[in-house]
């Protein structure tokens, strides 16, 4: 059983502690963080969904993250998720965007980090992304702008991509 904190939509945390797949009440959020990773040659990291998601299978999607745990910061969350979809190991994450989903309940913190890592070296999380793809800069521009990218991870960091120039 997968517990949270409870937060309120201004991303204050309240005493409430919600369970992954029951429903959040109304007025209550969950935290979650995605990072996008970018290497020190300016490519950026895509992983491919695995068939059986239920949302966007066989997609790229290019950040990694989920819900933080009970007791977990953002830092925390992006750090323990970064590890455990890709094996790269960071401490450097730059906040580029907050978006909250009513819909689902959820208060996403978005980051960026800016690895040095051998690129063969990334580590799938089983059952979540069956491969990898690192885009060089020219690439990932045209995947930003184009209907390939996971339309809602698009939305969250679309005023960082916007900020510095790629967005067209």
């Amino acid at each position: 059983m997968e517990l949270w904190n409870a937060y309120l939509r201004d991303g204050t945390m309240t005493d409430g502690i919600l369970v992954r797949d029951e429903p959040i009440p109304d007025g209550l959020y969950h935290l979650v963080t995605e990072v996008l990773v970018r290497h020190v040659d300016g490519s950026y990291l895509a992983m491919r969904r695995t068939a059986d998601k239920k949302v966007f299978p066989g997609w790229l999607e290019t950040t990694a993250g989920g819900s933080a745990l009970l007791g977990e910061d953002p830092l925390a969350c992006v750090r323990r998720e970064l590890a455990e979809e890709t094996g790269i190991l960071c401490d450097d994450f730059v906040e580029v965007a907050r978006h909250i989903n009513d819909r689902n309940h959820s208060l996403f913190y978005c980051f960026v980090c800016t690895v040095d890592v051998d690129k063969d070296a990334i580590v799938l999380q089983e059952s979540e992304t069956d491969g990898f793809v690192w885009m060089d800069e020219a690439e990932f521009i045209d995947f930003v702008n184009s209907d390939r990218m996971i339309p809602s991870q698009k939305q969250r960091m679309w005023d960082y991509f916007v900020k510095i120039g790629y967005a067209r």
